[in-house]
C-alpha cells in the first residue's frame, strides 16, 4: 500500500452507500472506488453498469479480491456485524454506518477483531465533520461556555410521520430500527464529543405509529421500534463536574423544529441548530450570548469550510471523514470517530432501551 496512491475501496449496500458514500469517494483524492456489493444480482448489476464499477453479489468473492484494500459497509443494521466481521478477518479496513451493531456486544467484538488484525475502522458520525459543529467544539475547548450547567438536545423530525409509509427494517427493533439507531447514535456521540461521557441515563420510549402497511399487498404489520425517545442524562463535564442533559428524539413530529443543541454555562449560552427537514446537514447556524446579552450569530470560520459542496448536504462531511480515514490508515493509527466512539454511543442506546422498553 503506497502512502501516495489512492486506496482501492468497495461499497457494500446501495442505498446511502450509492447516493452518498460513492459520490464522496469519487471526489476524494485519497480513494478509488472499484466495486459494489448487494445481495440481489439484478440490483448490483444495474448499479455497477451505471457507475462503471465491478459488481458482486457474493460477499466472499468480494473479500477474496486482493485489489480491494478497504470496504464501506452501508447496509441496513441487521447484517452489518456479520459482514464487518468477515471483512476484518479478510484484512480489509472498514468504514461502517451506524448503528454499527444491534448491541454493544457486537461493537465490542468488532473492536477486538480490528485491534487483533491491526486494521483501521471508521464510523460515519458525520456531524463531527460539519463546520458549525467543529466551530462549536473549538469554542468549548477555548472555555467560552465556562462551567456547563445544562445541555438540551432536541432532534424532532417528520421523516416517518406519514402512517402510510410502508413497513421496513426501520419498523423492527430486532432489525436495528427505531429512532435511537437512526438519530440517537449520532446524538449520544455529539454530546460525548462536545461535553463528555455519559455517567447515567433514564429513558421513555414510545411508538406513535403502531402499524404500517406491508410494501407488497398493503396488509398492516405491527411496528415495535420506537419513533419517540425522551432521555435524561448525566454527562461528565470539565474537571469531573456532573452536567445534567436532556435529549428529545422523534421521527414522527410533523413540522418538528429539526435539530437544536443548546448549551447553558456560567459564562455564555451557545445554540447550534437547523430547522431544515429536507437535509440533515445543510442549514445549521451557531449563536452565542454572554450574560445579559441576547443571542447573536457567530460568524462562520472560513478555515472550517468544506472544499466543495453538493446539493445533498450529507456528501461533504462524509467526504471529509473519508479523508480522515485514509490519513489514519496511512499513519497506522486509530480512527476518530471509530469503534471506541461507536461503542460508547451504542452502550447508551442499549441502556435507554433497557431502562424503558418501547410501548
Amino acid at each position: 500500500m503506497s502512502d501516495s496512491a489512492p486506496l482501492r475501496v468497495a461499497i457494500a449496500g446501495l442505498g446511502f452507500g450509492e447516493t452518498v458514500h460513492l459520490e464522496a469517494l469519487r471526489a476524494s483524492p485519497h480513494w478509488q472506488p472499484v466495486a459494489l456489493w448487494h445481495p440481489r444480482r439484478e440490483r448490483v448489476d444495474a448499479a455497477a453498469a451505471a457507475h462503471g464499477l465491478r459488481g458482486f453479489c457474493d460477499f466472499e468473492a468480494l473479500l477474496a479480491d486482493p485489489q480491494i484494500e478497504a470496504l464501506v459497509i452501508a447496509t441496513p443494521p441487521q447484517p452489518r456485524f456479520a459482514l464487518a466481521s468477515a471483512a476484518l478477518n479478510a484484512g480489509k479496513h472498514l468504514m461502517l454506518e451506524k448503528p454499527v451493531g444491534l448491541d454493544a456486544g457486537e461493537v465490542a467484538e468488532l473492536q477486538r477483531l480490528a485491534l487483533a488484525r491491526g486494521l483501521c475502522v471508521a464510523v460515519d458520525f458525520e456531524y463531527r465533520a460539519v463546520p458549525q459543529f467543529q466551530q462549536l467544539a473549538a469554542l468549548l475547548q477555548q472555555g467560552v461556555l465556562g462551567q456547563p450547567w445544562l445541555v438540551k438536545l432536541d432532534w424532532l423530525m417528520s421523516s416517518r410521520a406519514d402512517a402510510s409509509r410502508p413497513w421496513s427494517w426501520y419498523s423492527s427493533s430486532a432489525a436495528g430500527g427505531g429512532v435511537l439507531g437512526a438519530l440517537g447514535t449520532h446524538a449520544f456521540d455529539m454530546l460525548h464529543w462536545l461535553v463528555g461521557p455519559t455517567l447515567g441515563l433514564s429513558a421513555q420510549l414510545s411508538t406513535a405509529i403502531a402499524q404500517r402497511p406491508e410494501p407488497a399487498g398493503g396488509q398492516l404489520r405491527r411496528v415495535d421500534a420506537e419513533d419517540i425517545a425522551l432521555i435524561q442524562l448525566q454527562l461528565q463535564g470539565p474537571a469531573g463536574a456532573v452536567v445534567p442533559a436532556q435529549m428529545n428524539l422523534a421521527s414522527v413530529t410533523r413540522a418538528g423544529r429539526g435539530c437544536w443543541l443548546e448549551l447553558y454555562g456560567s459564562e455564555a449560552t451557545l445554540v447550534l441548530g437547523s430547522d431544515n427537514q429536507a437535509d440533515y446537514v445543510h442549514g445549521f447556524g451557531l449563536w452565542m450570548a454572554r450574560p445579559g446579552e441576547p443571542l447573536r450569530p457567530v460568524a462562520a470560520d472560513p478555515q472550517l469550510a468544506f472544499r466543495r459542496s453538493w446539493g445533498d448536504g450529507r456528501i461533504a462531511p462524509v467526504e471529509r471523514l473519508h479523508g480522515w480515514w485514509a490519513q489514519a490508515i496511512h499513519a497506522r493509527r486509530p480512527m476518530v470517530p471509530g469503534l471506541l466512539e461507536a461503542l460508547s454511543s451504542q452502550r447508551c442506546c442499549d441502556q435507554a432501551r433497557q431502562s424503558a422498553p418501547a410501548a
